[in-house]
């Protein structure tokens, strides 16, 4: 018997890689981002421009100040409150007078969950809109 010698594969017969089920897969997932991004539901913020000194000092103190400190405690118009009472104190303020704007300063320390659930309290009492003061950092 004679023996047949090896050799190997040329580079036209088997070392070419099939890229097309990778670029139909690619496709694939790209075609499903872009029907799944419209329907994806983000809160927005809309920042409101800084009000003057002026316009500042003459805001009436009529308006509805949450402080969110660094503790996590809530207070409204310099009284602390029950974060379990929130909502039932914002209704009823709502109740009094509807026009009040909310002004929610939220420490830079406290837990975004205590802001979310203070946001989610202001939106069930009734209040179309609430501004979040932010203080510039130190």
């Amino acid at each position: 018997m004679r023996q047949r010698r090896l050799t190997p594969l040329s580079a036209t017969e088997g070392s070419a890689i099939d890229l097309t089920p990778l670029i139909d897969v690619v496709f694939v997932v790209l075609i499903m981002f872009i029907l799944a991004a419209p329907m994806l539901e983000l809160d927005k913020v809309k920042l409101a421009q800084a009000p003057s000194r002026e316009q500042a000092d003459t805001t009436s103190m009529s308006s509805l100040s949450i402080h969110v400190h660094d503790d996590n405690t809530v207070w409204i118009n310099k009284r602390a409150i029950d974060s379990q009472n929130l909502g039932a104190i914002l209704k009823a303020i709502h109740q009094k007078d509807p026009k009040l704007r909310p002004q929610l300063f939220h420490d830079q320390k406290a837990f975004f969950g205590t802001y979310q659930m203070v946001k989610n309290a202001v939106e069930e009492a009734g209040f179309e809109e609430l501004d979040v003061v932010l203080a510039p950092s130190k």
